[in-house]
């Protein structure tokens, strides 16, 4: 099985609309979007094909809020199109501005890996398109795939480690 970190591994970009594995469908936008996100590097096509088949895609207005801190969360999202920005409320009620995510980026991503309220809000900057990953897909990939969950999951664990020593980094900053 060839997978996206082996020489020679070219899962097809989607150039129409598909239908992928257990019948579901996908535009070819989204799912190239899948295909070429740094979470997903590692992936086999049967897994894009089951994140595919399981995603849900969702578009969302400037404004709107895609996530609220403090609600349940079961699912994280893939920005396809647009821009976000993640802000937290401090304590004095001050919206906190953590991040600016675009195309390929992700977030929600700790509550299906902590099961906790949302820690952050996520407000659209510019019209996005998202695909929505529930904790049940992740939950059928490791049923189904478990050695793919396995390259998911580590996939992630790195970005949460590179986001934790960025944050290490801003608050020795702002220490010293």
């Amino acid at each position: 099985m060839v997978t996206s970190n082996e020489p020679g591994f070219a899962p097809a970009l989607a150039s129409e609309s598909l239908p992928v594995y257990g019948g579901g469908y996908m535009d070819n936008v989204s799912f190239n979007a899948l295909v070429t996100t740094p979470l997903l590097a590692g992936l086999t096509t049967p897994a894009f094909e089951l994140l595919a088949a399981e995603g849900e895609v969702r578009s969302f207005p400037v404004g709107e809020f895609i996530v609220r801190e403090g609600q349940p969360g079961h699912s994280f999202f893939i920005v396809v199109e647009g821009d976000v920005d993640v802000v937290k409320t401090n304590n004095l009620g001050h919206v906190i501005p953590l991040a600016l995510l675009k195309t390929g980026d992700f977030f929600g991503e700790m509550s299906v890996v902590d099961p906790v309220p949302r820690t952050a809000s996520v407000r659209v900057l510019s019209a996005v398109k998202a695909v929505e990953i529930r904790a049940a897909t992740l939950h059928h990939l490791f049923q189904k795939l478990p050695d793919q969950y396995a390259i998911l999951i580590l996939n992630l664990a790195r970005d949460l480690a590179r986001r934790l020593r960025s944050l290490d980094e801003t608050y020795a900053a702002k220490a010293g």
